[in-house]
């Protein structure tokens, strides 16, 4: 089974809902990638239509925004 991704930049909304995430669907089957520590990431969330973090992948290819953080503009700095 391919996994879901899990973006986010760290901020305490992120943080919440890493672990909210995590709890639901189970360490193994999620990639948590930071964003503000892992720039080089975001052309690739980008790509997968994440507009604003925390937002989770699915393995289908949906991006479900998860509360807003930040925009992927305001990570990009």
């Amino acid at each position: 089974m391919k996994k879901s991704v899990f973006y986010h930049a760290g901020c305490p909304v992120c943080v919440s809902a890493e672990h909210d995430i995590i709890n639901l669907v189970g360490p193994s089957n999620v990639e948590i990638v930071h964003l503000g520590e892992d720039k080089s990431k975001i052309s690739q969330a980008e790509k997968a239509g994440v507009k604003s973090v925390p937002a989770l992948l699915t393995p289908n290819g949906h991006v479900l925004h998860i509360n807003f953080g930040a925009s992927l503009d305001a990570v990009k700095g």
